[in-house]
C-alpha cells in the first residue's frame, strides 16, 4: 500500500517541478526578448542555481535572432554623431550612397 502513494507522491513532485522549470524558461525567455538594460537588471537579481537549470544559449540564440535575413533592408534607426550635437538616420543613406555597417573594436 505504501509504494502506490510514494509513486504518487513522487510523480506529483516531478510534475511540480516541471511545471516551475517552465515556468522560469517562459519568464527567462520573455526577459531576454527585452532591451540590455532591463535583461541585465532580471539577471542580477537572479541566483545563478536558477540559471544553471535553464537551457540558456539555446533560448538566448532563439530570443535575440531577430527577423532580418540577408538580403533585406535594414531597420531604420537614429545615432548621435561623435560630437553628440545631432542625430544621423539610417535612411537618409538609403538613396544616396551604400552604407556598412561595422559592429565591434578594431582597436
Amino acid at each position: 500500500m505504501a509504494a502506490p502513494r510514494l509513486g504518487r507522491l513522487l510523480l506529483r513532485a516531478l510534475a511540480t517541478l516541471l511545471v516551475v522549470w517552465g515556468v522560469l524558461c517562459a519568464g527567462f525567455y520573455w526577459a531576454m526578448t527585452q532591451p540590455p538594460d532591463v535583461f541585465g537588471r532580471i539577471v542580477a537579481r537572479t541566483p545563478l542555481p536558477f540559471m544553471m537549470a535553464l537551457p540558456f544559449e539555446t533560448m538566448w540564440m532563439h530570443a535575440r535572432a531577430g527577423a532580418v535575413s540577408p538580403g533585406s533592408p535594414a531597420p531604420d534607426f537614429r545615432l548621435p554623431t561623435l560630437d553628440h550635437k545631432d542625430t544621423v538616420q539610417l535612411s537618409s543613406f538609403r538613396s544616396s550612397r551604400p552604407v556598412v555597417l561595422v559592429f565591434g573594436s578594431y582597436t
